[in-house]
């Protein structure tokens, strides 16, 4: 419909450079039509004539009386009105809003989609945790938001990549091998000998379990078996993060989320790829050396200070390999790069872009893109939980799956804009009521083919042919208010795959939801009058269409009966 209305304006914008009332050579600048926050001012506004005045040497107002007369005729519109210093209201006819039953019902799952990719290829990297223990609720959200994400894009055009790095090298998976070390000789936290920085969770104690009795562990097509040898701690190592990779695996499968990459750090290092950038940065002018160190001039662009690339001691600083991996996804033809991250991950982001500037190959500026997620809070009975036992210090995804469900568990990470903190209310989560929004949502789907079955019980035979003839039927308040919401459809979805807020679409949903219930709770559906009960029910279908469309790209069910 946006669309629809923005090509009519244009129109009416060019008809305006004919006659002379706009420079014939003017570049029309980038006007919007949004919809307003009262129907009283229609449907919707257009700002073009405030944008526009400058170029017509008039005063907004004026020229917006010229764009509403050289606006085209359009059975799209039954009233143009003018409002404030120039805006334009536009009032939709009401079979213009009826249409979008007859759309939904044509185009059925593709509803809401888009080609704003135009196929091209976009990386998402997300969660991409250490494997060194059970994925925690920080994770999950991050696992949430990326994997929403990716659906968003794919409705949107792009090919989507699904990528996952391990952080495979380093203190971390140190620390993992010598805590399994020391599980495996009988040692415990808290005993004398157990390693300051040990992970202490009980999934440590099965894995140096698993490793003693010789078990293997298959991870990618690559299986690792336990060498029983409490010595050999490059073996404990490896079997170690095997183990919390497949466990890792598992729990993204239960929680419906699945890679198309799998990326491991150590690559970088023994593909050569980290001394192979730092080299092209050095040739680029972009380094120097001071104090023993080598240094990026990432002042160059735009960061607040210089910052070392390679100490003195010769290991390099954590964002070298950053800038390595991000070059690589460059090199694989990601045209767009989309990075999910844990807010505490800010720091190194403006190094990291300086540095793909840096090595000036025509990676675009503000590549990659980041998106950042906040903490979760998880409460149960107004206390806030801290500790699993199997993960020893914090809350697991797995946690939440077992407590509440998958579905719940998706919806409530995804609820809120990422950069804003979390409260997870596992009570609420769990409850089937009208206050638990993923509920209430699927409550919504369900009490539409609730409605059908009714439908064939009472010997009532849905005619969707004859319901789309008869849709002017639909003109009470209740039937506006949900084909407005149903007409927002594809807008919620270009804008949350737009701007990388997949939380858009968690909350329209439940507004689509609320639109239907109260629908429900205020009109019979099954009504004897054949014409006026089958535009009814092609409205509800068409809703029962959109939900389980939008509940889709969140990755969750859309049950016929609860």
């Amino acid at each position: 419909m946006k669309a629809q209305l923005h090509e009519l304006v244009l129109e009416a914008i060019h008809a305006l450079q004919t006659q002379g009332s706009l420079p014939a050579d003017l570049v029309v600048p980038s006007f919007v039509i949004e919809r307003t926050r009262s129907r009283e001012h229609g449907d919707f506004a257009c700002n073009a004539a405030m944008l526009l005045a400058k170029h017509a040497r008039a005063k907004p107002r004026e020229l917006a009386e010229k764009l509403v007369t050289a606006l085209p005729a359009s059975e799209l519109l039954v009233k143009v009105e003018i409002a404030g210093p120039g805006f334009i209201n536009l009032f939709l006819a009401a079979d213009a809003s009826q249409a979008q039953v007859r759309r939904i019902l044509e185009q059925g799952a593709s509803y809401g989609r888009n080609a704003l990719g135009a196929g091209r290829t976009v990386g998402v990297e997300f969660v991409s945790a250490n494997p060194t223990g059970p994925l925690h609720v920080g994770h999950g959200r991050g696992a949430a938001i990326g994997d929403c994400l990716s659906r968003l894009l794919e409705a949107s055009g792009w090919n989507v990549k699904r990528e996952f790095y391990y952080n495979d090298a380093g203190v971390q998976i140190a620390n993992l091998g010598i805590s399994v070390q020391a599980r495996a000789r009988g040692l415990a936290p808290g005993d004398a000998g157990w390693p300051e920085d040990g992970y202490r969770g009980d999934y440590i104690a099965d894995v140096a379990k698993a490793y003693l009795a010789g078990d293997s562990v298959t991870v990618e097509g690559h299986t690792v078996t336990g060498a029983k040898d409490v010595e050999d701690l490059d073996a404990i190592r490896a079997f170690a993060v095997a183990s919390l990779r497949r466990e890792q695996d598992l729990d993204l499968k239960a929680f419906g989320v699945a890679f198309d990459v799998y990326f491991l750090e150590s690559s970088l290092y023994a593909d050569g790829k980290v001394e192979e950038t730092v080299r092209e940065l050095v040739a680029h002018g972009h380094t120097y050396e001071e104090g023993g160190a080598l240094w990026l001039k990432t002042t160059d662009f735009g960061d607040d200070k210089d910052r070392v690339m390679r100490k003195s001691d010769g290991t390099y600083t954590y964002f070298v390999p950053d800038v390595a991996y991000h070059l690589s996804k460059w090199q694989r033809g990601y045209e767009k790069a989309i990075t999910e991250l844990g807010s505490d991950h800010h720091g190194s982001l403006a190094r990291v872009k300086a540095g793909l500037q840096a090595l000036d190959c025509g990676i675009p500026k503000g590549y990659p893109d980041y998106v950042l997620h906040q903490m979760v809070t998880v409460m149960r009975g107004g206390e806030e939980v801290k500790i699993s036992k199997r993960a020893g210090s914090y809350v697991t995804l797995r946690d939440l799956i077992d407590e509440v469900g998958r579905d719940a568990t998706r919806y409530f990470l995804i609820s809120r804009k990422g950069d804003s903190q979390l409260v997870f209310d596992i009570d609420l989560a769990r409850s089937q009521t009208n206050d638990n929004p993923v509920y209430y949502i699927q409550y919504a789907h369900a009490r539409v083919c609730s409605v059908l079955r009714q439908a064939g019980e009472k010997g009532f035979t849905f005619d969707q042919h004859n319901g789309l003839k008869q849709l002017a039927r639909l003109d009470n308040e209740h039937e506006q208010a949900l084909l407005t919401e149903l007409s927002r459809y594809p807008e919620v979805v270009e804008a949350a795959a737009t701007n990388l807020e997949p939380h858009l679409l968690a909350v329209w949903l439940r507004e689509l939801a609320n639109a239907f219930h109260t629908y429900y709770n205020s009109h019979q559906f099954l009504v004897d009058d054949k014409d006026l009960r089958d535009a009814r029910l092609a409205l509800v279908v068409a809703t029962r269409q959109v939900l389980r469309n939008g509940l889709d790209l969140l990755g969750l069910g859309a049950p016929e009966s609860m």
